[in-house]
């Protein structure tokens, strides 16, 4: 039997699950703007006929001006709609959860169902594992199903190396003059400037000079002077653009700078201008991102949404030995057109930043490695 999915790529399942969701939240949709036009008519009181006393004294009582009415109307329509977000990720969950459950029942050749389940326990998002597993299944069929185990496992591999082609970015760029580092609070950024700066001293004998804005933080101006000081390196510390001129100047001498960034909460976004008026763009730069493997690949591709107004260039990946959970960074690299540059998996000084490839990360994925 040729185990195969319509032209389409949808499973009935799916086709149900997408209908039932239009459906739906037309309905709840509909049902919230019909509740927001009630109460914008309950808020305006129409002129009473003549004679009618009562009507009048009411109308004294409870008419609005027309300013408190429009600013009622509008928190009206506001919570209707914060309403309606809200049933529409629960809608989204809905669907992401059916989906993760038609994977798991369909039916698959034995090694394509044993990488299945390492996938969901990976944490693969069912949309891009589905999308594997669906190649893997037809090129077994184009191949008269009659492949070996070993087989079958080669063309899953192959899959996963395909879709990582082009996503590596190498390392800091011999032409690069300044690295802005970003990302949201505590996921490393101060130790992996640190890495980055020791293996552009030592391996590349380049200059190297350090800039930081993370004055909100306690000590974290302490911590990187504390890596200057051992790596014998200059530091700087800016609050304004100004700031920012004048460090740059005092720097010229160095034929790399790397400027920590603070942490800020990423959904603020007065936080995240402040952050964006310091990160000038400029010739001979590259803005890194750098994320945690051990948050969600929900929060992942939230951050990243919300830090791509810098122009993010590379994303940086730390804490690979704090998790056995891989899946959110291929999640993150399908959603966004960043490239993989580092990663880091300890603490040691410079010793635990890796330069990934497509068979790392494929033996990551699938069990063959763990670091």
């Amino acid at each position: 039997m040729t185990i195969k999915e319509p032209e389409s790529g949808k499973t009935p399942e799916r086709e149900q699950a997408a209908s039932d969701f239009a459906a739906a939240f037309a309905q709840a949709a509909a049902a919230e703007s019909l509740k927001a036009d009630a109460n914008a008519e309950r808020l305006i009181v129409p002129d009473p006929a003549p004679g009618h006393a009562l009507v009048k004294e009411e109308k004294a009582e409870y008419s609005t001006s027309p300013a408190e009415t429009a600013s009622s109307s509008s928190t009206a329509r506001m919570a209707s709609e914060q309403k309606m977000l809200e049933e529409l990720r629960e809608m989204k969950e809905w669907i992401a959860r059916l989906s993760r459950q038609n994977l798991q029942k369909r039916e698959l050749p034995g090694p394509l169902d044993s990488i299945r389940e390492r996938l969901i326990r990976q944490d693969v998002s069912p949309h891009l594992a589905d999308r594997w597993l669906s190649a893997a299944v037809d090129e077994w069929s184009a191949g008269g199903m009659s492949w070996s185990d070993e087989q079958i496992r080669a063309s899953f591999t192959k899959q996963v190396e395909s879709f990582l082609e082009g996503r590596f970015g190498g390392g800091l760029q011999a032409e690069t003059r300044i690295v802005y580092i970003a990302g949201p609070t505590g996921v490393g950024k101060t130790t992996t400037i640190a890495k980055l700066a020791a293996e552009q001293l030592f391996k590349y004998r380049r200059k190297v000079g350090f800039i930081t804005s993370d004055t909100y933080r306690i000590s974290a101006v302490d911590q990187l002077r504390t890596y200057a000081s051992i790596l014998n390196v200059p530091l700087e510390v800016v609050q304004s653009p100004g700031d920012m001129q004048r460090a740059m100047q005092r720097l010229e001498a160095c034929d790399l700078i790397l400027m920590d960034t603070a942490g800020r909460n990423y959904r603020n976004e007065l936080l995240v201008s402040e952050l964006q008026s310091l990160l000038l763009p400029r010739d001979r730069s590259e803005t890194y991102l750098v994320l945690s493997l051990t948050s969600k690949s929900s929060d992942m591709i939230e951050i990243t949404e919300h830090f791509s107004k810098f122009g993010l260039d590379k994303v940086i990946f730390t804490k690979l030995d704090e998790t056995g959970s891989y899946g959110p960074m291929f999640d993150l690299l399908d959603a966004h057109p960043l490239m993989l540059s580092y990663m880091t998996n300890g603490q040691n000084v410079p010793d635990d930043l890796l330069m990934p490839d497509s068979g790392m990360l494929t033996d990551l994925l699938i069990g063959e490695t763990r670091l």
